[in-house]
């Protein structure tokens, strides 16, 4: 009874333990699978990973303010802000990733890989108007 006691309590123990899931990488390419009248479709990818763990690269776009809660990560470098309307007109090849404490903006040139939380529905940021479909909220960020 001992023995199978002191299992039961090392397999505890590396379980509390256990690494986090590894983030999924997801590529602009892989976000979305149809575009219709209705607008654009997420893929099945991007449906099964909404609130899990990802990786995305790419590019931060100049944000709207010097110091920013949010920035739009872009697929492609851009100089100026890519889209500041509505969700109806929104691109397939930008995510926002939101931040908790606020930082200043990167190049725009300077590519970036982004870790984090999948968001997905439209939110509209309280502070500036600004509307998403998509969202990740930010782990860590590289370049």
């Amino acid at each position: 009874m001992k023995r199978i006691l002191l299992i039961f309590l090392t397999a505890f123990v590396l379980l509390l333990g256990a690494a986090p899931a590894e983030a999924e990488e997801l590529s602009f390419d892989e976000i979305y699978s149809a575009y219709s009248a209705d607008g654009l479709t997420f893929s099945d990818k991007t449906l099964s990973l909404e609130g899990g763990a990802v990786t995305v690269s790419g590019y931060m776009a100049p944000p709207l303010t010097p110091t920013i809660h949010f920035f739009v990560l872009t697929e492609v470098p851009m100089s100026v802000c890519p889209f500041c309307s509505s969700d109806a007109d929104w691109p397939d090849n930008i995510i926002v990733v939101k931040v908790d404490d606020p930082i200043t903006a990167l190049p725009y040139d300077t590519p970036i890989t982004v870790t984090g939380t999948l968001e997905i529905g439209s939110e509209t940021d309280e502070e500036t108007g600004f509307v998403s479909q998509l969202r990740v909220h930010a782990d860590s960020i590289s370049s």
